[in-house]
């Protein structure tokens, strides 16, 4: 049976082992797991006897859904905005903490990783995609920013890919995900056991890794790449849609198509701040990254767009979110920039967790 946190910590020789262990909830993630996540990876740093750490998930197609919306929902209902708060604070100190873990980290990743899954993975010196392997990052979706670390991962993938994640929280698989190089390796399933115990082992795991990885392929969004950077480096999310409407007869009128209607179910306040992020992190720092996502995430979860897309997904199990403006046009950009320069009581402050290593 599952654990309470839903997350365990193990040791096996010289390897940490981390199992994410809340299947009812697809390994959604709680405050008290980042939490727990940071002081784990702290104890394991000076750690003499630990050579690496390994992550992986018990649920057979889900390596980690995200943040849990359930739980976000209650706390929205309960207008609770400091607990809320803190949640983001706990991921995004996670992160850092990754950011600051020196010894091999091996997520071995065979389902789904969206969200705050992407976070707590993304940043180990390695990570695994087996077949299963799918990426998405679609906080856009729910009223919120694809944070977690995104301001910074997301603007630094090849041409304007990452701006085309942010804005439509496509899914993508493992070739795509090794082509953009959000994984560090594709290795079929059904090696992750040797994984594990190589690095229980100590055996040097980059050998190990590149003897293991298999070529993925192609994937999927290699037809689609001139398109999305044609079309994906306009300026603005209302240049974005009218080359969408605009294109022609041809290879990409379809993909056009479906890509601005998924554009126009979105939060139209979400997307416009998922455009400054992908613009003014390609110059950011992760440290500075995630200070910005904090502000940015303490402004957002005491808006309606926050409290409806939630509950859209969760209390209305699915219904079609009412956003508030609720078209691109409606939005006004000065308060978008207001949300990005306003600084917030009790700001993120990396630099002052104490890390020892």
């Amino acid at each position: 049976m599952p654990g309470p946190l839903g997350i365990t910590f193990e040791e096996n020789d010289r390897a940490g082992i981390v199992t994410l262990d809340r299947p009812a909830r697809l390994n959604a993630l709680t405050r008290e797991m980042f939490e727990a996540l940071s002081a784990n990876y702290q104890r394991w740093a000076p750690a003499p006897h630990i050579y690496g750490v390994v992550m992986e998930s018990t649920h057979p197609t889900v390596f980690c859904s995200g943040g849990d919306l359930k739980i976000l929902n209650a706390l929205n209902h309960d207008n609770a905005i400091d607990e809320i708060r803190e949640f983001y604070r706990a991921a995004y100190t996670h992160v850092w903490v990754l950011e600051k873990f020196i010894r091999p980290n091996v997520p071995l990743i065979n389902g789904l990783a969206f969200g705050g899954g992407i976070g707590i993975s993304l940043l180990g010196t390695h990570c695994v995609a087996g077949e299963g392997y799918r990426f998405a990052m679609p906080q856009v979706g729910i009223g919120f920013l694809p944070d977690i670390g995104g301001t910074y991962f997301l603007p630094r993938l090849f041409g304007w890919m990452g701006t085309y994640l942010a804005l439509t929280g496509a899914i993508v698989g493992p070739a795509d995900a090794y082509r953009l190089r959000l994984v560090s390796h594709y290795i079929p399933s059904s090696y992750f056991g040797v994984i594990k115990t190589a690095l229980a082992d100590n055996h040097p795991i980059d050998r190990l890794l590149d003897g293991l990885h298999q070529d993925p392929g192609e994937g999927e969004l290699v037809r689609f790449t001139p398109a999305i950077n044609r079309i994906f480096s306009a300026p603005s999310v209302e240049e974005i849609l009218e080359r969408l409407d605009a294109e022609p007869e041809g290879p990409y009128e379809d993909w056009a198509k479906q890509t601005a209607a998924t554009l126009r179910e979105k939060s139209p306040t979400s997307l416009k701040i998922a455009l400054q992020q992908m613009q003014r992190g390609k110059s950011l720092e992760l440290d500075e990254a995630l200070r910005l996502e904090f502000r940015l995430a303490s402004h957002l979860v005491a808006t309606p767009d926050f409290r409806e897309g939630i509950d859209a997904r969760i209390a209305g199990k699915g219904r079609t979110p009412k956003w508030a403006p609720a078209t691109v046009a409606e939005v006004d950009d000065s308060s978008i920039e207001r949300l990005f320069e306003t600084p917030v009581d009790g700001e993120l402050k990396l630099n002052e967790q104490k890390l020892v290593f």
